[in-house]
């Protein structure tokens, strides 16, 4: 079974896609969508085919990736829509020759956003979130975009100071910028100022929804962030490793959570605005969601060291957790808990061909 062919998850795009938003500023437009084959990206170009083929949206929908056999095998359902064009291309390299003539909207999703790829392509992981971003505000701007949305993350915010318990929007916590770790959440605070200059010597319409680590069945075989670990050892009936002592307090999204707070931020948000999507039903230290997971795959939590690379990829900060209130403000509400998101995405992953591996689920 493909993920697209199972019931759970297309219930999730459905609901998604029949959401309450401004839905008819995207009718007769177009999207470019980088990072087109990830967890967010996936899912939402999903939902934008949902919502042309149940409500007649006629959004044309550009997906933009890097690995062509990828998308082919992700996308097979809809490679013969009309309304929907992938682009193989390294949007580290500038966007001309893609022959794409007009575009609306501009949303910049590609990221290595897992510590496996922090720690092994630290140069790709800083250049794709600054140089990556700045050829698709080029792009926006050259063609006169209504509006870009970056997708940043929660840990902009580094190491919480112990002064608050939620990260607002306008904190800014502690990050040591001279450590290998660093390129990820200092990429992000530049792409973000990036944004702003953007609109203030270029006259673009950016926003910036921050995500939290979100999780799903639409995460990659290759997703290194512990509760992918946890998630994937748990569908294949293995014991869950613990690789700390588990006290990390971070927040969590499920993806449709993620993608519908993004939609939000997209349809609502304020020009140059950032917005934390996140909701305290899904804050959980990582112990407790190890345990949550092994309980829900009913196999057992085991302790066991990292390695030198894994060391290399961990985030320094041990709190992290998002006020969400700001996005609420503009209508958006969580529909999983961590707990309902965690079983949904196990049942979900399931189902899917898993060849005798998590790993190489077929999705």
């Amino acid at each position: 079974m493909k993920i697209f062919e199972n019931e759970q998850y297309l219930d999730d795009v459905r609901d998604t896609a029949g959401l309450d938003l401004s839905w008819e500023k995207l009718q007769d437009s177009s999207v470019l969508i980088s990072g087109a084959t990830g967890l967010a990206g996936s899912f939402l170009t999903d939902v934008l085919l949902e919502r042309n083929k149940t409500y007649s949206m006629n959004c044309r929908i550009y997906a933009l990736g890097r690995r062509k056999d990828i998308a082919l095998k992700r996308f097979a359902h809809c490679r013969e829509d009309p309304l929907f064009r992938f682009l193989s291309h390294d949007i580290r390299e500038p966007l001309d020759g893609t022959g794409i003539q007009n575009m609306d909207y501009v949303l910049h999703l590609a990221s290595n956003t897992h510590p496996l790829a922090y720690a092994k392509d630290p140069i790709g992981t800083i250049t794709t979130n600054i140089i990556g971003l700045k050829h698709m505000l080029d792009f926006a701007a050259g063609h006169d975009a209504r509006r870009v949305v970056f997708a940043s993350s929660n840990e902009v915010y580094g190491e919480n100071r112990q002064d608050t318990d939620l990260f607002r929007e306008e904190d800014c916590g502690y990050i040591n910028c001279n450590t290998l770790r660093a390129g990820y959440p200092e990429s992000k605070r530049c792409g973000e100022a990036l944004c702003q200059a953007y609109i203030e010597q270029k006259g673009l319409d950016v926003v910036i929804p921050r995500l939290t680590r979100s999780y799903g069945p639409t995460m990659q075989p290759d997703d290194s962030k512990a509760v992918s670990q946890f998630i994937k050892k748990g569908v294949c009936g293995e014991d869950v490793i613990l690789k700390s002592a588990g006290e990390q307090y971070y927040s969590y999204t499920y993806v449709s959570d993620a993608v519908s707070g993004l939609l939000t931020v997209l349809l609502h948000g304020e020009r140059g605005k950032s917005y934390n999507i996140a909701d305290e039903a899904s804050d959980i230290r990582l112990k407790d969601l190890a345990a949550l997971i092994a309980e829900a795959a009913h196999v057992r939590v085991i302790a066991a060291p990292p390695d030198e690379t894994e060391k290399k990829g961990y985030s320094a900060a041990t709190r992290a957790r998002l006020d969400g209130r700001e996005l609420k403000k503009l209508g958006w509400s969580a529909r999983y808990d961590i707990e309902s998101g965690i079983k949904r995405t196990l049942s979900i992953l399931r189902s899917l061909d898993s060849e005798g591996s998590a790993g190489n689920i077929d999705r």
